[in-house]
């Protein structure tokens, strides 16, 4: 068995008030967050990873002694074994049972009483945002509107709390998923008998990618999935991985599998680049066609780019037995691949596309408004490695500026090209002048 994590012991431990602050103080330096939900995800299995990878029980538990409903519930974790794999369980033991049915502005006034950093309190309050907007569409009513009955009773307010904590805590960079069950079946709630994923939880999950009927039972709450949708940036699993700490946090059902879910703090083994370029994970789409008029490709771009793809471009290309055809590139964030396909396929003639993980090295860069005499105009500034600067002025302010003075738009650019240059030159830093 493995040794026991900070501050819990061989048998139940309830919180305490008077923990000291442990915010911002975390010993640990990795910037990977990696989770593994093969057997689901709820509010305390998270606990039980969270303090399982070394987020000391004591902090958490004194942090969660902040809420005014403190005196509903304690906190209490244990080491033990599912199926033969050692880890933590842990849960919100309510000491009374609660009826209480709260709104989001209930929940929001909690949570910023509580005294939390800033940081905490975004993070808390957009865990509830995404559950909120679910169980809004589901019910076909108005946010402010919605009851929180199981989401809004103590053990999760406090569930969610405690995930933003784990997060503040380990202050990690980057946060992957992959392996996500949702379960099958039907599950009991508030409004009786529903479908596994219970349509709230379904959707939460929409854009992201889930594995169905693993167990027959309830595998992902709707708890467990808003955590993922606000901590996760990509659900797809990380190239180059190390892992350095592995936890486990224990579920309390009974699964054909071990219910536990595993989460692993390590850093992307790739090489360290400048501190002065911006790094950003992307997912290629690429597909070749021959087949179509070229009118037809630019309702396509229109509709790729309004789903939420970063770029679109069209390269002209020659295909097998010399045929001109134009290859489509579409740059986009993990989650958006699945709506973006869906537009391809049913409005492209293509058949088939080759998806590539892509790194994409950037320039820091900035948008600045530059008032001129012939009006306002943006400016993206791009930051150089060896401390210089480079601008361009945004087409389509030049454009507007244009029409809007009946001139020509070469003439109105160079005259909007030497005001900004002498305002770049002035804005230099350590100008006396600026």
């Amino acid at each position: 068995m493995q040794s026991n994590p900070p501050g819990i012991s061989d048998t139940c431990l309830k919180n305490s008030q008077g923990s000291p602050d442990h915010r911002h103080t975390s010993p640990l330096s990795d910037s990977v967050l990696l989770y593994d939900c093969f057997s689901g995800i709820s509010g305390d299995m998270h606990i039980g990873a969270m303090l399982d990878i070394g987020v000391p029980f004591d902090y958490l538990a004194g942090e969660l002694a902040r809420l005014s409903v403190f005196e509903e519930f304690e906190l209490i974790a244990e080491r033990d074994t599912k199926m033969g794999i050692s880890g933590t369980r842990a849960a919100i033991r309510l000491k009374r049972t609660p009826h209480y049915h709260r709104h989001f502005a209930d929940i929001r006034d909690i949570i910023e009483t509580a005294g939390y950093p800033n940081a905490v309190c975004a993070r808390v309050l957009d865990i509830f945002q995404h559950i909120a907007a679910a169980e809004a569409k589901v019910h076909a009513i108005d946010i402010a509107a919605v009851h929180f009955h199981e989401v809004g009773a103590t053990d999760s307010i406090a569930d969610i709390v405690a995930a933003a904590l784990c997060f503040e805590y380990l202050q990690v960079d980057r946060v992957f998923c992959v392996a996500l069950e949702v379960g099958g079946g039907m599950v009991q709630c508030a409004h009786g008998r529903m479908p596994v994923p219970a349509p709230a939880t379904a959707e939460i999950l929409k854009g992201i990618p889930c594995r169905y009927g693993g167990v027959q039972q309830e595998a992902t709450t709707p708890t467990g999935a808003a955590i993922l949708k606000h901590a996760v940036q990509e659900f797809s699993a990380p190239k180059g991985f190390v892992t350095s700490r592995i936890g486990y946090g224990l579920g309390q059902k009974d699964f054909e599998i071990p219910n536990v879910m595993r989460v692993q703090l390590g850093h992307l083994n790739i090489p360290i680049r400048s501190a002065c370029y911006e790094i950003d994970h992307n997912r290629e789409i690429q597909c070749n066609i021959d087949d179509m008029s070229p009118e037809a490709f630019q309702p396509v771009v229109d509709l790729l780019l309004e789903q939420g793809a970063k770029d679109v471009f069209l390269t002209p290309i020659v295909m097998k037995k010399s045929r001109p055809g134009i290859k489509l590139t579409i740059l986009a964030a993990p989650a958006q691949i699945d709506p973006l396909l869906q537009i391809l396929f049913r409005h492209s003639t293509t058949i088939g596309v080759r998806i590539h993980d892509v790194e994409k090295i950037m320039l820091p860069r900035e948008m600045r408004r530059v008032q001129t005499c012939l009006g306002e105009v943006s400016v993206k500034i791009v930051q150089l490695p060896h401390g210089g600067r480079r601008w361009k002025l945004e087409h389509d302010d030049v454009l507007t500026l244009a029409i809007r003075l009946n001139r020509s738009y070469l003439e109105v650019r160079n005259q909007l090209a030497r005001e900004v240059a002498c305002f770049m030159d002035n804005d230099e830093p350590g100008n006396p002048q600026k």
